[in-house]
């Protein structure tokens, strides 16, 4: 009698490598290690089953701390390995590690054909509006007046904005956590159960470069009163309750309103929607100032992926033929494209 092999639910201590992790003491990476850790065995992930694919970067060892499959690649190109990765094997778990620099800039142009394409894959994206690796160059997320090695005067570009640059290029998953904060790992988890790119910004503390950029709304005295985690079909609201976010029809623009003994649909306040990318757009848009910082999920409205239209078009392409490779190479060195009929 044939017995069923029971796997046994991973623990955290399984996906840790025997490699030593090396960050900057106080790095939030470190954090967000622990944080994915403890979530791929509550998600039913297998280490066996999982990839991880990282660019260059501070953020770019986290392969080496996985006990998983991973490649650590070239700068900016994370998004065409695990392209080819998911391709070769549509049942590996990909998941792909980088930062704002390695995925704003030199990597963008990658980053933006995975997210329209919607490769079945989790993004997360370490933003410490930093070059933390070479020493603290102004990257593309740098804010106006950033100064560092590469701008000793102060940075004068407008830095980008990685939740409207993935919403931009057609992204049907984003969402925001922070390195430290008790939240991530749900963040973490709705994002894999999406089916497709799962952009996940991640507000990452630099603390030798850009220590305490974020603290204007990560520090717990500020936290109420600055941040917005969002919750689908729950209304917008913030600082304990008593503000919350209304839409200004004369403008169609987002405002911030006060909320008196818990009325916030006599304030107008809206209800989140994660299936509105109008909506996410405004709330990952948020000026800043009086208005909160957007976390949790945005938006999820899934829609077909890229490798199951791959598929699906290889194995229709191949009904009724048998595979022959010393036909192929016997065939000589041209061929004819002939014309598809078009339809009726």
């Amino acid at each position: 009698m044939n017995e069923m092999t029971t796997i046994a639910k991973s623990t955290p201590k399984d996906w840790e490598s025997d490699q030593e992790v090396r960050w900057c003491p106080g790095c939030g990476d470190y954090a967000i290690l622990k944080a994915v850790q403890r979530t791929m065995p509550e998600i039913g992930a297998r280490p066996e089953n999982t990839v991880f694919v990282s660019g260059i970067g501070c953020s770019s060892r986290f392969p080496y701390y996985m006990e998983t499959y991973g490649f650590h690649t070239i700068h900016g190109r994370a998004p065409a390995i695990a392209t080819g990765v998911k391709l070769a094997n549509p049942a590996l778990d990909v998941w792909i590690i980088t930062g704002d620099g390695d995925a704003l800039s030199i990597g963008g142009n990658h980053t933006m054909h995975l997210i329209r394409r919607n490769l079945d894959c989790q993004v997360l994206l370490f933003n410490n509006e930093i070059y933390g690796l070479t020493k603290g160059q102004y990257s593309p997320t740098s804010r106006v007046g950033t100064q560092s090695p590469s701008t000793p005067f102060g940075s004068v570009d407008r830095p980008a904005n990685p939740c409207a640059f993935a919403l931009g290029s057609g992204a049907r998953f984003v969402a925001r956590g922070i390195d430290v904060h008790k939240n991530l790992p749900t963040v973490l988890k709705a994002a894999h159960a999406h089916k497709g790119t799962g952009f996940v910004e991640i507000f990452q503390n630099c603390i030798v470069y850009n220590d305490d950029v974020f603290a204007p709304f990560t520090a717990k005295p500020n936290a109420a009163a600055n941040q917005l985690w969002v919750e689908h079909g729950k209304p917008l609201l913030f600082e304990n309750g008593t503000k919350g976010l209304a839409m200004d029809t004369d403008r169609l623009v987002l405002k911030v309103v006060d909320v008196t003994d818990g009325d916030w649909q006599g304030a107008g306040v809206i209800v989140h929607d994660q299936t509105n990318r109008g909506l996410a757009h405004m709330l990952v848009e948020m000026p800043g100032g009086a208005f909160p910082v957007a976390l949790g999920v945005i938006f999820d409205d899934p829609a077909p992926t890229f490798e199951s239209a791959v598929v699906a078009q290889n194995a229709k392409a191949s009904e009724g033929k048998a595979p022959d490779l010393q036909k192929l190479l016997s065939k000589g060195q041209t061929w004819m494209v002939e014309k598809e009929p078009k339809p009726a």
